[in-house]
């Protein structure tokens, strides 16, 4: 057992280990409470949108008449 706490560095790993698997908890957390606010705050429905497109060549009048 004594061996164990003379090899500093072996100590120093497990703690950095420890810290990014700490780190990397919190943070899955953190974003998960944050992604179920947002869904269940939304009051508006969403509504599809229309779009009109006209496509207009060089050959057209319309085109003439504008240049």
């Amino acid at each position: 057992m004594s061996d164990w706490t003379g090899l500093w560095y072996v100590w120093l790993i497990l703690l950095i280990l420890f810290l990014l698997l700490f780190c990397g908890i919190t943070a899955s957390f953190i974003r998960f409470c944050y992604r179920k606010k947002r869904f269940s705050v939304e009051t508006f429905s969403r509504h599809p949108c229309d779009l009109s497109v006209i496509g207009i060549d060089s050959d057209s009048t319309a085109h003439s008449t504008v240049t």
